[in-house]
């Protein structure tokens, strides 16, 4: 009714490659991964930062921008990253959308760098928190 297996069983492989006896797929190490991690929240950063230069240009969002792009850069092994391009101008009640958007992103840029112990990426993220919440406090506030 049925054909005997003539293979050796699947199961086996399998059981084999759980138990950790063989390694027929690449692992990485927890820094790895929290590299890859952290590359992914800094080049987010960077296309917020990207965007908002678009909208609200500035020098100091320039000079965000180069630096976050260099910590990505480093973080992949020297591959840059994607960028947004500068043409698509937006209107200026987008720029909070994205200032709270960066805000977020750098937060969580800061807490991988943090828990990697990686201080250049750490002191980026927490200098960029800090720009994009003085954006975003009401002028009445910082006039005082």
């Amino acid at each position: 009714m049925y054909e005997p297996i003539r293979t050796a069983s699947s199961s086996r492989s399998v059981h084999g490659t759980m138990a950790g006896t063989t390694s027929d797929f690449p692992h990485r190490s927890r820094e790895e991964e929290l590299d890859i991690q952290l590359a992914g929240h800094l080049a987010a950063l960077l296309a917020v930062t990207d965007e908002l230069r678009a909208v609200v240009p500035s020098a100091g969002l320039d000079a965000a921008a180069e630096r976050l792009a260099g910590q990505v850069t480093r973080l992949r092994g020297g591959r840059m990253p994607a960028r947004v391009p500068l043409t698509a101008a937006g209107a200026d009640a987008q720029a909070a959308v994205l200032h709270r958007r960066a805000h977020a992103l750098a937060g969580r840029a800061l807490v991988v760098a943090a828990s990697r112990a990686d201080t250049a990426a750490a002191i980026l993220a927490a200098e960029q928190m800090d720009v994009h919440a003085a954006a975003l406090e009401p002028r009445e506030l910082a006039s005082h």
